[in-house]
Formats: structure tokens, C-alpha cells, sequence
């Protein structure tokens, strides 16, 4: 298990990253009020966060931007496994001080986080959505920078600030979305069922029928609430798990490539290459 810990002006940033053989449990609190957004990447860890008598459990954090309100008296607790490894970036800044942000940022919590610039508990609970694929990617590159020293840290302070600016135009989109919470559970679930089969996803019509709302309500509904098509969707999570696999030594490009649908290496390369700029054999 790593944690480290950035300082980018009025941020603090967070960054975890673990792995377990068997199942173990890491917990963290802040040593003091902060209002925060947490980026989770393809580990898929669980989380529970404790305040008092009161608990909230995430089960399914892929992908998760997560924000809130916490104190010292609010306990966050992932639990790690090898099929659920710690990938989770947090920018946090300090309640206190939320004002006196430069470039306007402080306005921007005040006007769309407002909830957590005026708490009601010691834990609250703001925004959260899927990230959009951009969003994803840049989460991804930062728990793979390939630079050294302070080129390494220029990276990271422009993703930082590319991620948050993300964050906040999509909570804009968001805002003004018409999706009803019946239909936006039924689009999370499609997104499961997508992946639960990566490497064989049933068709629109069968998804249709397994979430109970019609292929062009799925079709429209889910382009606007993560941004992308389904099977552009599908394509980005396969992609980026072939990427892990391949990164991390599990599997060969070729065996990669099957992992996750694809027959054709060609066709396998062509998609990767346009996705991450450069082809699955020259990953390091």
C-alpha cells in the first residue's frame, strides 16, 4: 500500500495505490475539514466511509468521481483484495479556506458544492458520476507518469488541474440533465452488464431487455449521461484493460487482445493506437 501526498497551491493531492493477496483493509481520516473530490481508477476497490453511527458503502468504484465534505471524525475505509487493488487520487483543500481560492475556483464549490461549503454533518455527501472517458484517461496517465523529477511533476500539476476543470464541466452538464433516477439506475446497470462481459456483450436489443427500457431510449439516454455511445463505451473499457494487462506484465499483446474481445491484433492495434497514441507493443 503507497499514499502520497502533493501540496498544488491551496490543494492537497492524495494519491493511493495497493494490492493484497488476500483481503485486507486500509484506513485513512483528515486531520482536518476538507471539501474534496476522489478519482477512482480501473481497481474497482470497495469503500466504506464511517461517521458516527452512520455508514455508506460503495461496492462498485471504477470509474467513480466521488465529492464530499469530511472532518476528523470521519473514518474512509477501502477494502483491498487482489481482484480489487487501491486506485483512488483525491484533491482536497482545506473548508476553511474555500474563499479564498485563486482564479475563481472557490466560487465554483460555493455556486455547485454548495451542500459541502455549508456542511450539515460531520460527512456529506455531494455530486458523484461515472467519469467520461477524458476523465478517465487522465486518472489513468497519472498512476502511470512516465517522466522523472520536476518534468514529472509539471505532468502532474496540469492533469490535476485538466482533471478538476473536467470534474466541474460535467457537474454542469449534469445539472441540466432531464434523466430521471428510475432511468439513470437502469443506465448503471447497463453499464455493468457491459462490463461484466467485455470480451462477449450481449446486444443492444438483449441489454434492452435485461434493463426494461427500449433500445433508442438506451441508445440516447446513455450518450448523455456517460458521454460516450455504448459501444464506444465498451470499446474504451476494453482498451483500457487490455492497456493494464499488457503494462503489468499479466498478459501478451496478443493475449490481451483476446482477453477483451478482439480477434483481429490488427484491428486491436489500430483501436489502441488511437485511443492512447501509440501502439500496445511499445508499452514499457
Amino acid at each position: 500500500m503507497t499514499r502520497d501526498i502533493i501540496d498544488i497551491n491551496d490543494f492537497t493531492i492524495l494519491v493511493e495505490t495497493g494490492s493484497s493477496d488476500i483481503p485486507s483493509v486500509d484506513s485513512c481520516f483528515f486531520d482536518e475539514p476538507i471539501i474534496a473530490v476522489a478519482f477512482y481508477g480501473s481497481g474497482n476497490v470497495d469503500l466504506t466511509v464511517k461517521y458516527g453511527e452512520k455508514e455508506k458503502a460503495f461496492q462498485y468504484t471504477k470509474g467513480l468521481a466521488l465529492s464530499f465534505y469530511a472532518d476528523e471524525k470521519v473514518e474512509f475505509i477501502h477494502t483491498v483484495s487482489t481482484l480489487k487493488p487501491l486506485e483512488c487520487i483525491v484533491i482536497a483543500t482545506s473548508a476553511n479556506i474555500i474563499d479564498n481560492l485563486p482564479n475563481q475556483e472557490g466560487e465554483l464549490f460555493g455556486e455547485m458544492l454548495n451542500q459541502l461549503v455549508n456542511p450539515s454533518d460531520h460527512y456529506v455527501e455531494g455530486p458523484s458520476f461515472i467519469m467520461t472517458p477524458e476523465m478517465q484517461l487522465i486518472v489513468d496517465s497519472l498512476f502511470n507518469i512516465q517522466y522523472e523529477g520536476k518534468t514529472k511533476m509539471m505532468f502532474f500539476r496540469s492533469q490535476i488541474t485538466a482533471l478538476l476543470s473536467h470534474f466541474f464541466g460535467q457537474l454542469a452538464n449534469l445539472k441540466t440533465e432531464k434523466i430521471k433516477t428510475s432511468e439513470r439506475e437502469k443506465l448503471n446497470k447497463a453499464k455493468d452488464i457491459l462490463l461484466n462481459n467485455l470480451d462477449n456483450p450481449p446486444s443492444l436489443n438483449e441489454i434492452s431487455r435485461q434493463i426494461g427500457l427500449n433500445t433508442f431510449k438506451l441508445k440516447k439516454d446513455f450518450k448523455e449521461f456517460f458521454g460516450v455511445p455504448v459501444f464506444k463505451y465498451l470499446q474504451n473499457e476494453r482498451l483500457t484493460l487490455a492497456h493494464k494487462m499488457i503494462r503489468n506484465q499479466e498478459s501478451t499483446v496478443q493475449e490481451a487482445a483476446w482477453h477483451v474481445g478482439y480477434d483481429s491484433l490488427s484491428s486491436f492495434s489500430n483501436a489502441f493506437e488511437k485511443k492512447f497514441g501509440y501502439r500496445p507493443s511499445q508499452i514499457k
